[in-house]
C-alpha cells in the first residue's frame, strides 16, 4: 500500500492498479484499457481476441467506491472497448493482480490449474477474472449463477467443462492472504479509494467528466456537438473497429445524480447513469417475468458498463430494452441546459436510429409505472444463441384485463421495422375486445397491417412475420396458465 495521495488534479486521470495510484497527465480520450494495459503498462494478460466485446478474453475486474460505509464493488468489464479516462477514481485489476509476490496462486487461479482448465491458454485470463468478480460476490455458488458470470467469455477450445467443475470448486480453497473477500474490503482499501475520489471534474484533451447533472446540462447545451459517453459499448466499436476520430467527449458517469434509481409516485426512475447490471435487478424486482430478458440482454461485462438510458438513446431496432419500454409506456425525462421536458418513449422513435432528441439534449431518465392489479406482462427474444446474441425478433407484449376484456393492450417489437414499434392495429383488434382465441386470431391478423419485415442475414421477412404471430398466440395461453416452451431444437420452430 502506498502513502497518502494528494487530491487528483482536473487534467490528471487518476486510478489504482495493484495498489498503487497511478497518475496520467492528459490522457488520450479513446485509449482502451486494453491498450494501456498491453503498450503502456506492460501487462500482456489481458488479451486482444475480437476487440468488441463478444470473447472476454480481455475482461478486468474494475473496483468502485460507493461510499465509506458501502461496499466497495467489483465487477467484470471488457478491457477492449473501455475508454481509459473512464477509470478515473476506480481500482485497476488484471490476471497480473492476483497472486501473492512469491506467493501462493489465488484459488480462483488455482482451481483452474487443478480442474484443467485451460488447453491452448488464449481465453484464460478472461476467464479468471470473470470468476474472480464471482469470487468476490459470494462465498458459495451453483452452476446457473457461474454461467451468468461467464456468459461473456468463449473459450476456442470448446473447454467449458473443466472451466465450470474450477468454478464451483473455488470456494473450497484455504482464504487467500492476497484478495481475499475481507481484503478486497478492508479499511485500507476503501481509505485508498477515498483517497483519489474528484472534488473538482476530470478535463481536457477532449473528455470533461461534469460532476452534476448541471454542469453537464451546461456544458452540453454550449457544445451540442460533443459527444455524450455511458457505457461506451457501442462508442467504444466505434474506435475499435470503424477506426473514427470522435470528437470531444462528455462522460455520465461522475454526476451522481444520473447514478440513482428511486421509486416515487407510483413509477421506478432510472437514472442516466444506472448500469443495466444494476438496473435491470430493480425492473425484475416489479416484473418479475422480465428475469429471461434481462438474463439474455447482452453478456454480464456488457451488462456492467452498458446503461440502460444508453440503449434507448441508441435507438437501435434490435435494442432489447427498447420493446420492454414501449410496452410499459415508459417517460423519458429529457434535459436541455436548465430545462427538463418529459416524452413518452412511444413518440421518441421518429425513423432508423432518428430521435426525438434536440441538439444539446440528452436523457436524463426513465420514468417506469409500477405494475397494477390485472396487468400481464411478458417479454420475448428470439435468437440463434441463448446468449451473447442480436435478437432476430424481440417482443413485449402486456395486457390489462377487467371481467376478462381487453381494457388496455400495448404490443411492442423490435427486430421488425426501422424502429422499435408498437404493433397499433394488432392493438385495436384487441383493445375493449374477449381475452379469446378469436381475438388473438383477428389480432394475428393485424400484425401484416402493422409490420413489413426485412429479410437479412439473421431472418427472412417471412420468418419474422410467422414468429411475431405466434409469439402473441404463445402470450395468450400463457395467460391461461399454459406452460409453453421453445423446442430444445431452434430447427423445428415452423418457419426457421
Amino acid at each position: 500500500m502506498t502513502a497518502p495521495a494528494p487530491p487528483p488534479s482536473s487534467r490528471t486521470l487518476t486510478f489504482l492498479l495493484d495498489g498503487d495510484v497511478v497518475r496520467l497527465p492528459d490522457p488520450t480520450p479513446t485509449m482502451t484499457v486494453l491498450d494501456y494495459l498491453r503498450d503502456t503498462a506492460g501487462r500482456c494478460g489481458t488479451k486482444e481476441g475480437c476487440a468488441e466485446g463478444d470473447c472476454g478474453a480481455c475482461t478486468v475486474v474494475l473496483g468502485e467506491f460507493d461510499g465509506p460505509d458501502r461496499p466497495i464493488r467489483y465487477e467484470a468489464i471488457n478491457a477492449c472497448i473501455r475508454f481509459l479516462p473512464t477509470l478515473d477514481g476506480k481500482a485497476l485489476l488484471t490476471v497480473e493482480s492476483l497472486q501473492a509476490p512469491d506467493g501462493p496462486l489465488h484459488p480462483v487461479q488455482q482451481a483452474l490449474v487443478d480442474c484443467h482448465g485451460s488447453q491452448c491458454g488464449f481465453c484464460t485470463p478472461g476467464f479468471v477474472m470473470s470468476l474472480f468478480a464471482l469470487y468476490q460476490s459470494c462465498e458459495a455458488t451453483d452452476r446457473a449463477s457461474v454461467l451468468n458470470a461467464l456468459s461473456g467469455n468463449l473459450c476456442r477450445c470448446t473447454g467449458y467443462r473443466p472451466i465450470l467443475d474450477a468454478a464451483l470448486r473455488m470456494f473450497d480453497y484455504p482464504t487467500p492472504q492476497r484478495w481475499s473477500r475481507a481484503d478486497a474490503q478492508s479499511s485500507a482499501r476503501h481509505q485508498q479509494l477515498e483517497q483519489i475520489q474528484r472534488t473538482e471534474a476530470l478535463r481536457g484533451n477532449g473528455f470533461h467528466a461534469p460532476l452534476s447533472v448541471d454542469e453537464l446540462a451546461e456544458r452540453y447545451a454550449a457544445e451540442p456537438n460533443a459527444l455524450l459517453l455511458a457505457g461506451g459499448t457501442d462508442i467504444g466499436l466505434w474506435v475499435t473497429k470503424q477506426l473514427r476520430d470522435l470528437p470531444p467527449l462528455l462522460w455520465l458517469g461522475e454526476a451522481k445524480a444520473l447514478q440513482q434509481m428511486v421509486c416515487q409516485d407510483d413509477q421506478l426512475i432510472i437514472g442516466a447513469g444506472v448500469t443495466l447490471s444494476r438496473a435491470w435487478p430493480q425492473i425484475v424486482a416489479h416484473y418479475p417475468t422480465l428475469a429471461e430478458q434481462a438474463e439474455r440482454f447482452a453478456s454480464l461485462p456488457i451488462r456492467n458498463s452498458a446503461t440502460l438510458c444508453g440503449n434507448l438513446a441508441n435507438g437501435s431496432p434490435i435494442g432489447d430494452a427498447l420493446p420492454v419500454m414501449l410496452a410499459l409506456d415508459a417517460l423519458l425525462e429529457l434535459r436541455h441546459d436548465t430545462a427538463t421536458r418529459y416524452l413518452p418513449i412511444d413518440q421518441f422513435y421518429l425513423d432508423y436510429r432518428r430521435t426525438a432528441l434536440q441538439p444539446g439534449e440528452f436523457i436524463a431518465a426513465v420514468h417506469l409505472p409500477l405494475p397494477s392489479a390485472g396487468e400481464h406482462l411478458a417479454s420475448y427474444k428470439v435468437a440463434k444463441r441463448f446468449d451473447q446474441d442480436i435478437s432476430a425478433v424481440s417482443a413485449t407484449f402486456l395486457v390489462l384485463l377487467e371481467h376478462h376484456r381487453v381494457r388496455e393492450v400495448r404490443l411492442a417489437f423490435g427486430g421488425m421495422a426501422a424502429t422499435a414499434r408498437r404493433a397499433s392495429a394488432a392493438e385495436a383488434a384487441l383493445r375493449d375486445q374477449p381475452w379469446t382465441l378469436a381475438s388473438i386470431e383477428a389480432a394475428q391478423a393485424a400484425l401484416q397491417q402493422d409490420f413489413t419485415p426485412l429479410s437479412d442475414l439473421r431472418a427472412s421477412n417471412a420468418y419474422r412475420l410467422q414468429v411475431a404471430t405466434n409469439l402473441l398466440l404463445r402470450f395468450y395461453l400463457q395467460t391461461q396458465g399454459e406452460d409453453v416452451s421453445l423446442p430444445a431444437d431452434p430447427a423445428s420452430i415452423q418457419g426457421a
